[in-house]
């Protein structure tokens, strides 16, 4: 029987709640599949400078590359919003993706049939919507250099190199090529010339990909198009700073932040994480909606593990358990046939599988 070692990073706020769900669900399928699980649990974010005055101490990165995958959580909260920069939990965060060369977020945004009604776009415009947004996550204006501040200026460089261009489309056409074979390509090739470089480097990397449509579009308009036809895309793929808005953007396509997973891959690992953010005004209370770390779990299964049939297992059990009418109070107005705590979902997604 094959052994998967996961490390879990449960980080702060609903982290530790709604991890908790996804290993649930990993152990239920595990039980009717030929693997088992074993967990490592590390630190970072604000618990972790708490434990440590580090938001991300060593170890964690040490046990990270020593395992399969990550599960992670979320991170932050108003608690360590004065500390200084570098000792805040998103710090932690971009170091730890740079350390682990996650240049890869992948970000399905889905719209569930059964929750149609809670996106705030006609139904007509958003039924069927199935996109995946591949955003470069460790380049661009996050970590380009020169930066600084003065009391009077600030700056940030945005920087691209033909390399990091190239790794990130080849990830963006292999995706594509499993799915409707479309590539939209994001940019501000009119005005910047990191963008100019990034076109004609997505350009080049198409011929290698001749099956697969490649289009451009620029960042303003890509916004708008989300609206107005999302089902016009298929593969989005874009850098650092827009892929941060766009999928955002996307995500509410859907209805509610609590359903959409992803993944940070690279060539070493890859961190699978819900989407949302640790929402402390709500920690402890067992009202969040864990199918986003859940889905994040099914992810990790199919893009790290290739387990495709548990991960299939795990996708038709979070839609059974929505077409049932099961709802965390995030998604109560929406046909609920029943409101749950976080723990009540996990626990039925987890018997639907057993079943």
């Amino acid at each position: 029987m094959k052994k998967y070692k996961i490390t879990l990073i449960k980080g702060d706020g609903i982290g530790p709640e709604i991890i908790d769900e996804a290993v649930k669900v990993l152990d239920a399928v595990a039980a009717c599949s030929n693997f088992q699980f074993s967990y490592d649990e590390a630190l970072m974010g604000g618990i972790a400078y708490d434990v440590t005055g580090d938001p991300l101490p060593r170890e964690t990165i040490i046990k990270s590359l020593a395992c399969d995958a990550v599960l992670f959580g979320a991170i932050g909260g108003p608690k360590w919003d004065s500390l200084p920069r570098e000792k805040r939990p998103e710090s932690g965060l971009l170091r730890f993706r740079k350390e682990l060369g996650v240049y890869a977020n992948l970000r399905p945004a889905i719209v569930y049939d059964e929750l149609i009604n809670a996106s705030s776009l006609k139904p007509e415009i958003i039924k069927g919507v199935d996109i995946m947004v591949v955003r470069e996550l460790i380049g661009g204006i996050y970590f380009g250099e020169p930066k600084g501040r003065t009391e009077d200026k600030g700056w940030n460089t945005m920087v691209y190199t033909r390399s990091e261009v190239v790794r990130i489309a080849h990830h963006a056409f292999k995706i594509a090529m499993t799915r409707d074979k479309r590539v939209c390509s994001i940019d501000k090739a009119n005005v910047l010339d990191v963008s100019q470089l990034w076109r004609d480097v997505v350009t080049d990397v198409s011929a290698e990909y001749p099956e697969v449509e490649l289009t451009h579009m620029y960042v303003d308009n890509a916004a708008m198009q989300l609206v107005l036809n999302p089902k016009q895309f298929d593969v989005m793929l874009t850098g650092n700073i827009f892929g941060d808005i766009l999928s955002d953007e996307a995500s509410m396509l859907c209805g509610s932040i609590g359903l959409l997973p992803s993944a940070s891959v690279g060539d070493k690992i890859g961190v699978y994480e819900p989407i949302h953010g640790s929402a402390p005004d709500i920690a402890g209370q067992g009202i969040a909606n864990p199918i986003a770390t859940i889905a994040s779990a099914s992810m990790m299964l199919r893009y790290a593990l290739d387990e495709n049939e548990a991960a299939d297992k795990i996708d038709a059990a979070i839609k059974k358990a929505l077409s049932e009418g099961y709802r965390t109070g995030d998604l109560a107005q929406y046909d609920a046939k029943e409101v749950c705590s976080t723990s009540e979902i996990g626990s039925i997604i987890a018997n639907y599988i057993q079943r």
